[in-house]
């Protein structure tokens, strides 16, 4: 037992969650933040559409391949040693990121600081199950959802503001400053292990990490290449083969990583589904918007962080009511639930969207979605790491952020593979009209299109011609996306049904307890 004075844990536990939280502020806010930039970044480097996607992919897919083996390196090296190795190459990457002018380095950065960021996250989050117990760890979770809510809210306000002014670049300067003020509160935090971690289970991590990576890597070179070409056939049969190969390996573990046991508890499997599904819901969205805001409705970069504003600004405020209101006997299951549906209801809504669609007329449905990310931010978080020894705080935290960055990278990629594709068909089929456009490829616009840069499609055309291809591109955009909007819609609504299913059993069973206790103690008295 510790026999610290009372002040000093206290002011050791203040010092260990502001870091923490300033730590995970900052990497969804890469991730939105990036997106935002991205027109910038294409017109600035002159790059296609393939290389300008892997600025994001690149840090969305090593951030979760990466989270399993981070997860148990923290709890065998210690969890403050690997934040700060997190923390740092995060920090060099960042910077790597803000100076270079080259599409391939600005890949590879982004991809190392994927990595980085999959340290902080997991060994900041066994930090705080090291630290804070009971009802107080409960609340250090909650404050951690709420500051990982807030980087996402953030992020892309906070990136138009800085691009308008300074550029691309200044949005990784930015998040380089936060992590140097990390990095300076470092030898204030505790170090911790699990005495019973001995080894990373590299076996598992290298099959989940390829099986992932051939997946994402499938999905988002099919519109390119062709869903039926050899070798996207080739990625998605290895994607299976390899995660059929983990799963054995994880089965014949004494101790693995990544407890396949826990997904035949419902209410396990039902709090690991929420954050993926509400990826598509959600943060694909961030991905998405920005680019449709500043090309196809014609917004300035800034207009349409403040946009975005709109979609990320509940998930600040929304989390700290539902913890109130789950204080005072609100069904969790109504909330999680709930939070999907109230999703499906957003992103119905939203199609209302057009090129000459007034903002105004997007503020409903946009606080909609934003609302239903708040409503689950840091209760799923608090549930699936709590459920574990404190000891195996690290690997809790890697399984669950994996599944949950592991949605990200897949919704992301999912729903750019259809807005693609959805966009290059429309192009195809009204280009035939065109004067001098009739030849042309109509992937690769689509592509240009998607990315941000529609006007720059229609040079060389004047008059009447170029106004038709304008509104044949800005037509087949807004179309394609509410063809994603739709989709989404529906995984939302079933989703809900689904989880609101899957969590019955628990509270039914709370419930019969409880009554029987009260039986019980009726009888005795």
């Amino acid at each position: 037992m510790s026999t610290a004075h009372p002040a000093t844990v206290r002011g050791r536990q203040t010092i260990t969650l502001v870091a923490v939280c300033l730590a995970v502020l900052v990497l969804p806010a890469s991730l939105t933040g990036t997106s935002v930039a991205l027109p910038r970044i294409s017109a600035e480097l002159n790059v296609g559409l393939a290389p300008l996607q892997w600025v994001v992919n690149s840090y969305n897919l090593t951030f979760a391949c990466s989270m399993l083996a981070c997860g148990s390196l923290a709890d065998i090296l210690g969890r403050r040693r690997v934040f700060t190795a997190g923390t740092a190459l995060f920090a060099l990457s960042t910077l790597l990121s803000a100076v270079t002018s080259d599409i391939i380095v600005l890949d590879v950065a982004r991809a190392l600081a994927g990595v980085g960021a999959a340290a902080v996250m997991t060994a900041g989050a066994a930090m705080l199950a090291a630290t804070f117990e009971g009802a107080a760890l409960a609340g250090a979770f909650a404050v951690l959802g709420s500051s990982a809510g807030a980087g996402l809210a953030l992020g892309p306000s906070s990136a138009g503001l800085l691009v308008d002014a300074f550029g691309w670049r200044a949005v990784f300067v930015s998040h380089l400053v936060v992590s140097m003020v990390v990095l300076a509160a470092v030898p204030l935090l505790p170090e911790s292990k699990n005495p019973n971690a001995t080894k990373v289970d590299w076996a598992g991590t290298v099959t989940f990490t390829l099986s992932l990576f051939c997946l994402m890597l499938g999905i988002v070179l099919g519109p390119q290449r062709g869903w039926g070409s050899a070798g996207i056939v080739g990625f998605f049969a290895a994607a299976v083969l390899l995660m059929a190969l983990f799963v054995v390996v994880e089965l014949r573990q004494r101790h693995p990583m990544f407890n396949i046991a826990l997904f035949k508890q419902r209410r396990f499997m039902a709090v690991s589904l929420i954050p993926v599904v509400l990826s598509f819901g959600f943060v694909c969205l961030l991905v998405l918007l920005p680019a449709f805001f500043t090309s196809a409705m014609g917004m300035g970069t800034d207009a349409a962080g403040v946009a975005m504003m709109l979609l990320t600004l509940p998930v600040l405020m929304v989390p700290l009511v539902v913890s109130r209101l789950v204080k005072r006997g609100l069904s969790t299951r109504i909330v999680l639930s709930g939070s999907l549906l109230v999703a499906a209801v957003g992103t119905g809504w939203l199609t209302v969207i057009e090129s000459d669609t007034a903002v105004s007329a997007l503020v409903g449905p946009l606080l909609l979605i934003g609302i239903a990310m708040g409503m689950t931010a840091g209760l799923v978080d608090g549930v699936a790491i709590t459920s574990v020894e404190p000891g195996h705080a690290g690997a809790a935290a890697g399984m669950f952020n994996t599944m949950r960055l592991a949605g990200e990278t897949l919704a992301i990629a999912v729903m750019g593979a259809v807005l693609l594709n959805a966009t290059g068909n429309r192009i195809s089929d009204g280009l035939q009209g065109i004067a001098g456009r009739a030849d042309a490829d109509a992937g690769a616009i689509a592509g240009q299109v998607v990315s941000g840069n529609l006007a720059g499609e229609a040079a060389g055309l004047a008059g009447a011609a170029r106004t038709g291809f304008l509104d044949l591109l800005t037509g087949s955009y807004t179309g394609a996306l509410h063809t994603v909007l739709w989709t989404v819609t529906v995984i939302c609504a079933l989703s809900a049904v689904v989880v609101h299913v899957m969590l019955r059993e628990r509270e039914t069973g709370a419930a019969l307890v409880e009554s029987a206790e009260q039986t019980a103690a009726k009888a005795e008295a």
